[in-house]
Order: C-alpha cells, then structure tokens, then sequence
C-alpha cells in the first residue's frame, strides 16, 4: 500500500475577492477593475503583470486604501490576515498602513518630501508609534553597545547603560531624547541593509542630493522599517537603468528573506517575473485571466492574452518573425460584454461575448479565465 502524498497549505496574508472598481470621470464611467480575484501567500512574491492601463497599479492602491477621491470601490474584499481592508475606518486604516502595509511606487522622488533629509523622514516613522517599535529601538541600542565593546568589557558607564536597556519593559516609557538617539541607530542600520554606500552621510542628505537607484534604495528601507506583513513593489525598477534594475531587483530578493514579508511586484516586464517571483498573475483590462506558478505559466500558458504576451517577447536566437497581439485595447467606459479580450482573441467563439469567464482552477495552483477551460 503506498502513501499518499501530504498536501502542504500555506496561509495566504491577502485575499481580494470579486474586487470592483470605477473612476467617475467627465468622459463617464470608467469601469477599472471588474472583479479581481486575487491571492499572495505568506512568504511568497507574487508578480501582477499586464500592459499598461490594465487596472495593476489601481489594484494596488485599493489594496492600500489610496485610491483617489473619484474613486468608488462597487463591491469585494480585501482581507489582510482575515481583516477586510474595506470596513475599516480611516484610522484603523492608517495604522494599518503603518505597521502592516507598505508601498513603494515607481518614482520615489515624487514620495519623498524634498525639504526633509532621509534620516528624518526614516525617523519619523519610528517614533510615529513607540509603543509598536520600542522592542525595536532597544535592539538597536543593545546592538550598538555591542558593536563598541569589540571583544573587550565595557566601561562602568556603558556597562549600566547596557543593563538598563535590557531591564526595559515594553510597558515603559522611553524617554524623548533616548527615542531620537536610538531612531537613528535603528534608521542607519535599515539605510545599511539596503545597502547604501556611508549610511550616516545618506542619514543627513536630502533627496535631490541621491541618485534615482539611492532614492529607490532609502524608499525601501523607509518601507521595510515598518516591518510590513505585505510589501507592494509598483514599477519599481521602471525608471531606473538596466545596471540599477538588476541591483534593486536583487536586493528585493534578499530583502524579502530578511523581513518575512509577502510581496506584490506590479510589472509589465515579463523577464523580471520570470527572475524574481514565485507565481505571477496576468491582468487585462481589469481582470485577473491567469494564475501559476512562474515556471508553469512560461512552459504551460493558457490564455490566449497570456500565449500573446510570451510570444511577443523578442529573443536574440530566434529567426521568427515578431508576433504581435492583434488590436487595442478596450475603452473601459464601454469595454466589451462577455470576456474582455474577446475582440482581439484569435480563438474566440459565439458564448465568448456573452459570457464573462470565472476563473476557475484547471489544474493544482494553475487557473485560468477562459471559456475554452470551462466555465
């Protein structure tokens, strides 16, 4: 008798149910997402890839709760750890974005505040809630009396410094001019590992004094401060040169290990998933049309939109000529009835424009909006 295999289930930190989104625009509505399904495992980085206007940075900004005032979220939900992101008060929802959620957006220079140096605006979010980063601000200084020590005793004066920091309690009250010391310490030793060159000169720099590769650098170290449960990457890489690309990317592979964070990396560079993730979701025109495994969706795609996307990637080796998908995308005032993409699938029968595919699981972890795989 032989033995089945034990199934391994991971807990998922995000899931995004039947997520819809218009823009109330003069022009009229504008239907952007319509009906995301989405999930991201613990632990996991998930890439959302598609063309530009498919709905990849309105879903991460729903996700975030920032989406813009002419925004109106029709129906879903967006369950962090269970909790639905939509229910909460504004409140709630700021904290959440401080301690549980962190964004870092395609251009950082737009982020970050151009008349504060990147020491404070770090510092700013370690002190916006001692009580949450205190265990933290103990450990840097803990951490620093250590480094001093070098293998020798520590003076009288460190030594008791030291033993009061340990006999800390969470409870405790720090005081002010101990938090700001030690914001700094634990500031610098984020600025270090995301590897920026003399983290206590970046610490007082302003952003117009950094590179655009340094600035994306300090925005991550201000994301990972919060020790988030759910980092979304959108385009990150996106206005940076190929040499810095490879860098950042890098360095977010090694990042994510050190924080247990799960990851989103919004893209519409195929390669960059194919290096980096672990699944990858495909958007079109508002829709989620596949999920899998990055090795499964590049050997098996199913959608046609997917089969496109792949083909349309040059390769130095091949003598083919250039495929392209034919037509353009929808008007998502009027978009097309039934699927979305029926109007330019080469594969499109008579059910496909009445018909708005679900998407369904055709084999473990591998799913697929199409008609053509049931439905």
């Amino acid at each position: 008798m032989t033995e089945e295999p034990l199934l391994v289930t991971r807990e998922a930190v995000l899931e995004v149910k039947g997520l819809r989104v218009d823009f109330h625009t003069y022009a009229g509505e504008v239907k952007a997402l319509n009906g995301v399904e989405l999930s991201v495992e613990k632990g996991e980085i998930l890439g959302l890839v598609g063309e530009s206007g498919c709905g990849k940075s309105v879903t991460a900004l729903a996700i975030a709760g920032l989406l813009p005032q002419n925004a109106e979220v029709v129906s879903g939900e967006i369950l962090l750890v269970g909790r639905d992101l939509l229910r909460l008060t504004k409140e709630e929802l700021r904290l959440t974005r401080l301690g549980e959620i962190a964004i870092v957006f395609q251009d950082p220079a737009t982020y970050l505040n151009p008349v504060i140096s990147i020491g404070a605006q770090i510092t700013e979010i370690l002190t916006s809630d001692r009580k949450r980063f205190q265990g933290e601000l103990v450990g840097a200084g803990l951490k620093e009396l250590q480094d001093r020590r070098e293998g020798k005793p520590l003076s009288p004066a460190l030594e008791k410094e030291r033993r009061r920091l340990s006999s800390i309690e969470p409870s405790s009250r720090l005081r002010r001019g101990e938090v700001k010391r030690l914001a700094k310490l634990l500031a610098l030793s984020y600025l270090r590992m995301v590897k920026l060159p003399d983290p206590a000169r970046v610490f007082k720099m302003y952003p117009f004094e950094l590179s655009g590769g340094m600035r994306q650098r300090a925005i991550i170290a201000m994301a990972l401060a919060r020790r988030p449960k759910l980092l979304l990457a959108d385009e990150i890489t996106t206005a940076l040169d190929v040499t810095v690309q490879a860098q950042i990317l890098r360095l977010l592979k090694e990042l994510k290990e050190q924080i247990d964070a799960s990851v989103i990396l919004i893209t519409h560079d195929l390669a960059v998933v194919a290096e980096l993730c672990d699944r990858a979701a495909v958007m079109y025109a508002g829709n989620i049309v596949e999920v899998a495994e990055v090795t499964e969706l590049f050997a098996n795609p199913l959608h046609p939109y997917t089969k496109g996307l792949l083909e349309a990637i040059p390769r130095p080796d091949a003598r083919a000529e250039l495929k392209s998908i034919a037509g353009s995308v929808p008007d998502l005032i009027f978009p097309p009835t039934g699927c979305r993409f029926h109007p330019r699938c080469p594969f499109a029968f008579e059910r496909c424009p009445t018909v708005d595919p679900p998407l369904v699981e055709v084999s473990p972890g591998h799913k697929v909006a199409c008609l053509l795989y049931g439905g």
